[in-house]
């Protein structure tokens, strides 16, 4: 019970920034003394249920840009799923240790101001429309970032919506609720393309996934209704904060893992 509470809270602050919370799912779960792959893929079960009772919300208020879902999503689904089914040939330890770094690099990202800048259109640039707003995603950029954005995300377990809100908003202009929107809805394909992967590997027990999994879709659906009620500098402080929270947490794990 005390570990669903948790996880109810974790869905419910995490789905306000797009990220599902998959981080924080995998640092508490291998802080109960899980092991790092089954945690991993405890977690992603846990994002699959979670976004996708915050999505239902999102897709109702009109915030995920499913032109950006498709587009990135697919991409990093894809790589997710290769990231999950070759997690085996990297140790738990290390694995953290990339977490970690990972998580640090998006938050510096997200705290800096984003600049308003006109892009010109070329042969590697897709112009994207949704309601008021025009995006220019630049692919020579933003292709690359997704594929190791997946790989990475899959392999350690979490959604990638760590590094898929960074992409959107600073990339390709992205207002933030738009992005948190389309990034939840991507982060539960991401999640089962990475789930499946681990899954294949043999690390998955629904004695432990499924009640948690239910405290999980309670607070992403919670989050969601908050999140469209909040500034969007505020959802933009609060991801940068809680992503170098998880980073620091995840790196002392990593050195006190034998």
């Amino acid at each position: 019970m005390l570990l669903a509470g948790i996880i109810f809270i974790i869905a419910f602050v995490m789905t306000m920034t797009g990220r599902g919370g998959g981080n924080f799912y995998v640092i508490t779960l291998a802080l109960t003394g899980i092991s790092m792959h089954q945690a991993a893929t405890t977690g992603q079960f846990i994002l699959i249920v979670s976004s996708l009772s915050a999505s239902l919300f999102f897709g109702k208020k009109r915030t995920i840009s499913w032109k950006l879902f498709f587009i990135i999503g697919i991409v990093t689904s894809i790589f997710a799923f290769l990231g999950g089914f070759f997690s085996d040939l990297i140790t738990g330890r290390t694995l953290k240790y990339i977490f970690s770094a990972l998580l640090f690099l998006s938050a510096l990202l997200m705290l800096k101001p984003v600049k308003e800048r006109t892009r010109k259109k070329s042969l590697l640039s897709w112009e994207i429309i949704f309601g008021d707003h025009i995006f220019l995603m630049d692919l020579k950029i933003a292709l690359p970032a997704t594929i190791l954005s997946g790989f990475f995300a899959g392999m350690v377990g979490v959604s990638g919506g760590s590094f898929l809100v960074p992409l959107m908003v600073l990339a390709c202009n992205v207002p933030m609720k738009i992005a948190v929107g389309t990034s939840t809805m991507m982060v539960s394909a991401i999640a089962f393309m990475g789930f499946l992967g681990h899954s294949a590997s043999g690390h998955f027990d629904m004695r432990i996934a499924l009640p948690l999994a239910v405290a999980g879709a309670i607070g992403g659906m919670l989050g969601s209704m908050k999140a469209l009620k909040s500034r969007q500098r505020s959802l933009k402080l609060l991801f940068a904060i809680t992503t170098l929270i998880a980073s620091v947490i995840m790196i002392f794990n990593a050195l006190m893992t034998k």
